[in-house]
C-alpha cells in the first residue's frame, strides 16, 4: 500500500522551499556528476550568475545538502560537492523526469496543444530528450 502524500507536513514543505528556489534544482543536478569548483559552474550549469550562484550555494550548503571545501593554495581552491541528503535529490530528479516526460506527452496530445501548432506556434522542446 503507498503511504499518502500529506502536502502540509513540515518535509514536504521543506522539501518545496529548497526546489523551489531558483536556480536550487539546476545546481543540484550539476553536482550530482561530481565535485565542482565555483568558476566550473559557467561551463556546466547556464543560467545563474556569480552573485546568484554564490548565494544559491551557501543556501544549500547551511541546509546540509552541499559541502564547501576549502584546499589552501597557493592559489586557494573551492569545491562544492553533495552531502549524503544532497544525493537523494538524485531518485527526486528521477521522479521530476517521468512525471515532465507524462506532461510533455499529454500537452502534446491535448486539443490546447494542437489548436497552437495549427496557429504556427511551435511546442519548447523537452531538454536531454531528442
Amino acid at each position: 500500500m503507498t503511504k499518502a502524500v500529506d502536502s502540509r507536513c513540515r518535509a514536504f514543505q521543506l522539501a518545496i522551499d529548497v526546489l523551489g528556489r531558483p536556480w536550487n534544482a539546476l545546481i543540484l543536478k550539476v553536482l550530482l556528476a561530481g565535485p565542482l569548483r565555483f568558476s566550473e559552474f559557467g561551463e556546466r550549469a547556464e543560467g545563474p550568475g556569480d552573485k546568484v550562484l554564490s548565494a544559491r550555494l551557501k543556501d544549500l550548503e547551511e541546509r546540509g545538502l552541499v559541502l564547501r571545501q576549502v584546499a589552501h593554495g597557493p592559489p586557494v581552491r573551492v569545491t562544492y560537492e553533495l552531502t549524503d541528503k544532497g544525493r537523494a535529490f538524485r531518485q527526486v530528479a528521477e521522479a521530476v523526469e517521468r512525471w515532465g516526460e507524462k506532461l510533455a506527452l499529454d500537452e502534446r496530445a491535448s486539443p490546447r496543444s494542437r489548436g497552437l501548432r495549427e496557429q504556427g506556434t511551435r511546442d519548447a522542446p523537452v531538454r536531454g530528450r531528442t
